[in-house]
């Protein structure tokens, strides 16, 4: 494992267990009497989606619907988007939590889950800022940690970033190179989101891979609770799925 693998291993720990980091022994890890973690389950998540209707969700109806147990976002050449709109859990506010879900979508498609975000009512009923768990059809930007209508890119994929104090972004690791982030990704199929966010500290997870993590020091700016939504983006006619919704409180 090299230097920069490791840290990153090491900074994940401490940010999320609040432990001092530690220098790791010269000895291999069996050695050690270590073994690798249980996979992760859904304890302790609860659907907030209950595949059948947009109970407890709002948003634009011409837009938005539930077909074969997925909430579908999609627009047409005769019902374009003209500028991003989402549909807003009606939950209440989220502070630190998970969330895990399935989406899939069309080559067009430019979405996200909105989350730790505000209404916008100023750009129209349905428009929201704040941070996003980013995707697309083509695989360019999925996982990163993006911020609608505010900063914009904090994390790409393939990094995790610090914002520091005055906006400035810095690069703590590496989660892993970003062509081989991409090629976890199912283009056109079904893939699995997990969103974590815990204090300053958020990251994004797609088919069991970090793809990009993000600590925010930027207090000015940053949010630490927030409404959670998904986005269906203006521009060429799209399709977007969602499914299997869970949320679990920290």
């Amino acid at each position: 494992m090299s230097s920069m693998r490791w840290r990153c291993g090491a900074v994940l720990m401490a940010v999320m267990a609040g432990l001092p980091q530690v220098t790791p022994s010269a000895a291999p890890a069996a050695q050690r009497g270590l073994q690798p973690p249980a996979p992760d389950d859904d304890e302790g998540f609860e659907p907030i989606f209950d595949g059948k209707s947009l109970a407890g969700w709002e948003g634009d109806p011409a837009f938005w619907r539930v077909e074969n147990g997925a909430i579908v976002a999609e627009s047409t050449p005769e019902r374009p988007v003209e500028r991003n709109t989402f549909l807003v859990w009606r939950g209440g506010a989220l502070r630190d939590f998970e969330l895990k879900l399935e989406y899939r979508l069309s080559e067009a498609a430019n979405s996200g889950v909105q989350y730790r975000s505000t209404l916008a009512p100023e750009l129209g009923r349905w428009a929201m800022k704040g941070y996003q768990a980013d995707m697309d059809g083509r695989d360019t930007y999925t996982g990163m940690v993006y911020e609608e209508r505010g900063r914009g890119f904090l994390a790409p994929r393939g990094q995790f970033a610090r914002v520091a104090a005055g906006g400035r972004r810095k690069l703590i690791a590496e989660t892993g190179r970003p062509e081989d982030l991409r090629a976890q990704l199912k283009t056109g199929e079904w893939n699995r989101m997990h969103i974590i966010a815990r204090g300053n500290v958020l990251l994004h997870f797609v088919n069991d891979r970090l793809m990009a993590g993000l600590v925010d020091e930027d207090a000015p700016n940053r949010a630490l609770e927030g409404l959670l939504g998904l986005q269906l983006h203006a521009g060429k006619p799209m399709r977007i799925e969602f499914r299997n919704i869970r949320l679990r409180r920290l």
